[in-house]
């Protein structure tokens, strides 16, 4: 029986004792961890070692933790990258922030160990559930009129020219379009996108709508909304 190998964690924090601690316990539950102290060795790291989850800290010298979440999702061979930021800030702002740039989940410091390493095995488990789903039900590719959506390399094409989606928008938009017709209600997009133990409001899926339609120009009006339910792909 082959063995999996074991999931790779970066985390990026400016703080040498959280490092410490937080790779310490995710070392005992079998990771293989990879640190940095600052956002431009995070970042190289990250496009060397091509880690499943990144755990990252926002203030930081260099890069900051958002600069490097954003380039993490435009680099195409570490777009689908896990990331959870674990901050000290705790603004509502900054939290929707860092969520709308891709994070699958936010964590205020300071927090247990055993907290978060439950947080990361939440993110990677959800990971894993949504390859196996995409990989049995839904198509590599969905093709509606000249829109392209690429759903093994996190594109989209208009007309034959490429669009930049950030991984939630992304996300958000091939499972509308996979479910074309279909009605989904805010509070099932939250759970479905960001997950059950990421706390967002429902107008981080109206701020994500409203983008994704910009995005898609004239068929941005393929994304309807349905009246005090939520949105669905036009049929």
């Amino acid at each position: 029986m082959k063995t999996l190998a074991p999931k790779k964690i970066l985390i990026v924090d400016d703080e040498h004792d959280i490092v410490e601690l937080v790779a310490y316990n995710l070392r005992k539950e079998g990771y293989t961890v990879f640190t940095a102290t600052d956002g431009i060795t995070g970042l190289d790291l990250a496009r060397q070692e091509q880690p499943d989850l990144v755990v990252l800290d926002v203030m930081m010298p260099g890069y900051d933790g958002f600069e490097v979440c954003r380039m993490i999702r435009q680099t195409p061979h570490i777009a689908n990258t896990s990331i959870v930021f674990l901050t000290a800030k705790s603004s509502e702002i900054d939290q929707i922030l860092g969520l709308e740039l891709g994070a699958d989940d936010y964590i205020q410091k300071p927090v247990s160990p055993r907290v978060l390493v439950a947080r990361v095995k939440s993110v990677i488990r959800r990971a894993n559930e949504q390859i196996r789903t995409e990989t049995i039900v839904a198509p590599e590719i969905i093709q509606i009129e000249d829109i392209e959506i690429n759903r093994q390399n996190y594109t989209v094409k208009i007309s034959g020219v490429e669009i930049f989606f950030p991984k939630k928008e992304f996300e958000l938009l091939a499972f509308l379009a996979t479910n074309r017709g279909k009605v989904f209600t805010r509070e099932s997009l939250l759970k479905r996108i960001w997950g059950e133990s990421v706390f967002v409001v429902d107008r981080t899926v109206d701020v994500h709508v409203s983008k994704v339609r910009e995005k898609l120009g004239k068929y941005g009006g393929y994304i309807e909304t349905v009246k005090g339910i939520g949105y669905r792909f036009r049929p």
